[in-house]
């Protein structure tokens, strides 16, 4: 239990401290789409297909275009960042805009996410849906009514939540609603298989735990994936199309793994994770 509360402390350590913008990495340039890999259901891995998404106006946007999209017909989208992750606080800035593409189901309207600890996009089928995942759902709001953002939705996984196993597919935060296009700040802290930590606008508003293989919610995947239940401990980082036009303007990650040596030359007092393999020292004088 001890070990528990020190992981769920980590987060607001993390947050409690003032980080140089230098010490995050850019996973989007704004430039162009170099790093990223591109899965649309029903289509061959990097097939960007109608260019659903692209990069405009310094800015990676999703877009269905009605010559490409005259009805959605469930051609749900990821795009992957090339790498994999363990502990890492991950921050996403986002807008939804315009209108739904044609026959989007009326669930997905001003809804995207942001998939951690997920497979990788060579390992999912080519009619996959979802991602093997743990997402965090991004929501607009409607214009009446609540409609929280940054919930939890869990594609092939379960969680520990509120100290019990929870597999209900969807969670709600506790974030307010954001209606129009305002743009909205998403930051996840992830700890490995231990602990993930939902902030928006930097308020937390929701956490869990033991992110693990073993839930529904996703099809045409591969059941190999499925046979062991197990706990994730990383895996790749996608954003969706899911029918509704979005833009994000910054995609960022700061690694949480590293040397936590006082007396090497990279040590970072917010690493969480220790990786003393990375460690660099001065060389003595001689």
């Amino acid at each position: 239990m001890k070990k528990l509360l020190v992981f769920l402390l980590f987060p607001c350590i993390v947050f409690a401290q003032e980080i140089d913008k230098k010490e995050w990495k850019q996973l989007f340039n704004g430039k162009n789409l170099d790093g990223w890999k591109v899965k649309i259901r029903n289509y061959a891995l990097n097939d960007n297909y109608g260019k659903t998404f692209r990069v405009e106006d310094g800015l990676m946007k999703v877009r269905y275009d009605a010559s490409a999209y005259p009805a959605f017909n469930e051609r749900f989208g990821h795009i992957f960042y090339k790498d994999k992750f363990s502990y890492y606080k991950i921050a996403v800035e986002y807008r939804f805009v315009g209108e739904q593409a044609i026959e989007g189901p009326g669930w997905a309207t001003r809804n995207s996410g942001i998939m951690v600890h997920g497979q990788t996009p060579e390992s999912m089928g080519k009619d996959q849906d979802f991602p093997i995942s743990i997402e965090v759902q991004l929501l607009g709001g409607l214009g009446k009514g609540s409609r929280t953002t940054c919930n939890v939705c869990t594609p092939g996984t379960n969680i520990v939540y509120e100290n019990k196993l929870d597999k209900r597919h969807c969670i709600n935060s506790t974030s307010k609603t954001y209606d129009g296009d305002q743009w909205v700040r998403a930051e996840v802290v992830v700890l490995g298989d231990s602990a993930i930590t939902h902030y928006v606008n930097g308020e937390k508003v929701l956490e869990y735990l033991k992110p693990q293989i073993g839930g529904g919610n996703v099809s045409g995947h591969d059941e190999k994936l499925m046979a062991e239940v197990k706990l994730l401990k990383e895996g790749s980082i996608s954003l969706q199309s899911e029918s509704h036009p979005v833009d994000f303007r910054k995609v960022e990650l700061l690694n949480l793994c590293g040397c936590t040596d006082k007396k090497a030359t990279n040590y970072k007092s917010y690493y969480v994770k220790s990786d003393n393999k990375t460690c660099v020292y001065k060389k003595k004088k001689k």
